[in-house]
């Protein structure tokens, strides 16, 4: 029974246009795959063992392969056993194809204390297909350890920031260019690469209180992108890009994460969101992208969920709606048609 989805951009589309929904389990990673691109149907759930892993998060690239990270904490045998705390690595290269191993980036630090205090890993994959997996450190600040295009990783190397969360979001844009978004105590910090595959470099601080692991991102223009988060204080969700400043997009309390994507709506270019509502259940909600001014009208959906829903777009080009059931359930909605945001009915897999 899944336990929740994962972190980050839970259903990924494949090369062969197929979608895959990622959830985590007690001991693994549960899969669920469509039969064809479109569906509906869907096969699964598959069990990928992943015994002691914790955090499990999930990040694509440009190539469509799903890059998986997570944490382990183990304790030496005996009465002062040693606990130790390590970051983890796995590849599905193709959909519907086995997990590979889990490959381990070792500890933060090589002092075993300073180490235990990292958080949950957050992954994103440049344009040459390489991960760069991003942690909360000891000094509240953020660290990144990135993979070379010969498949080796360079060692742990510190982004500075203070004072934030634990949880961030990782992204990518369609020129592979790498993100980081990191809420915190004096509002939200964000690293990015100025040119595909450089280095990571820190960009303006946005006195913007944010829940920790609400962040959202989704790129709305060529190269630019736009953040999305639940304010600390329960006012709703808010979204930010560089040159356009803050934005209310309206919504109440909420947890997890804020999901986007973009779809055609009434033959318009449109940004999708979703959150999980106070209640559990799904809100929805849509405008034109980068027309914030037109408004949004927020709608409660489905039934209660685990953690936040996720949003992708299908081999025909509908919008689909999915979320992890009470029960452990994958629910999926997804668009009739192009012609306007009415959706189907719920399916149970």
């Amino acid at each position: 029974m899944a336990q929740g989805p994962v972190a980050g951009r839970w259903v990924l589309a494949g090369k062969d246009g197929r979608l895959t929904a990622y959830a985590r389990t007690e001991g693994g990673l549960l899969r669920w795959t469509e039969e064809i691109p479109g569906g509906p149907g869907w096969s699964g759930p598959d069990l990928f063992p992943a015994d002691g892993l914790s955090d499990l998060s999930v990040g694509q690239g440009p190539d469509g392969y799903a890059h998986f990270t997570a944490r382990r904490r183990t304790r030496a045998e005996g009465p002062d056993g040693t606990e130790t705390l390590t970051y983890h690595h796995a590849v599905q290269y193709q959909t519907g194809r086995p997990v590979t191993p889990w490959e381990s980036l070792g500890t933060l630090y090589q002092n075993v204390g300073m180490s235990l205090r990292g958080g949950p890993p957050a992954v994103a994959v440049d344009a040459q297909g390489a991960p760069h997996v991003f942690v909360r450190n000891n000094g509240r600040g953020i660290h990144v350890r990135r993979q070379d295009a010969k498949g080796d990783w360079g060692r742990w190397q510190d982004l500075r920031g203070s004072m934030t969360f634990e949880t961030g979001c990782a992204s990518s844009a369609a020129d592979g260019r790498v993100r980081f978004a990191a809420p915190g105590e004096k509002g939200l910090t964000f690293w990015a690469q100025r040119s595909p595959g450089g280095p990571m470099e820190k960009g303006e601080d946005v006195p913007y209180l944010a829940r920790d692991g609400s962040v959202g991102t989704l790129e709305t223009a060529p190269g630019r992108v736009t953040h999305f988060w639940h304010a600390a204080d329960g006012s709703g969700v808010y979204a930010y890009r560089e040159g356009a400043g803050v934005m209310a997009l309206g919504g109440g309390p909420a947890y997890g994460a804020v999901a986007a994507v973009r779809a055609r709506v009434e033959g318009y270019d449109c940004t999708v969101l979703a959150h999980r509502a106070v209640g559990g259940r799904t809100a929805l909600a849509a405008y034109p992208t980068e027309n914030e001014a037109a408004g949004l009208w927020w709608t409660e959906i489905g039934e209660e969920g685990l953690d936040s829903p996720a949003l992708a777009v299908d081999a025909h080009g509908l919008v689909v709606i999915a979320s992890v059931s009470a029960r452990g359930e994958l629910l999926v909605n997804r668009q009739k048609d192009a012609s306007g945001l009415s959706l189907g009915r719920w399916q149970r897999f």
